[in-house]
């Protein structure tokens, strides 16, 4: 299924807007890709002028903020996510999201569907 990045067909007050061209596949979205805790997977995709996207299909470890230091921490559990509760008990990761890492908890900074990478920062250390 193919998402469609249009303006919508109706006006501010309503009204029928009347199309000035046809669909074009530069318009065209893709379908979300989830981002599991599991071993390190990536598929790598061509994006617009040739460039190249990495989608993290799961990794199993952050990189987390811990003031001025970054520090590699392995991933226990998504614990909140604001755009959707259910992502957060299927376990995946999305921008936002609050993961359980070896550190603490951290808020995901980075978009991994996107960037392929997980960043976060530390927002609540392990006692």
């Amino acid at each position: 299924m193919t998402v469609w990045h249009r303006k919508s067909k109706r006006k501010p007050t309503g009204g029928l807007r009347k199309e000035h061209s046809k669909k074009k596949r530069r318009e065209r979205g893709r379908e979300f890709i989830p981002t599991r805790i599991k071993e390190r997977k990536i598929k790598i995709k061509r994006g617009r002028g040739g460039n190249k996207k990495i989608i993290l299909l799961s990794d199993m470890y952050a990189n987390v903020c811990v003031g001025n230091e970054t520090k590699r921490a392995k991933i226990l559990s998504v614990v909140e996510n604001k755009a959707n509760p259910n992502l957060a008990r299927q376990n995946i990761i999305t921008k936002g999201c609050i993961i359980e890492t070896e550190l603490g908890k951290a808020r995901v900074t980075s978009r991994p569907g996107q960037h392929g990478i997980i960043n976060a920062v530390l927002i609540e250390e392990k006692k």
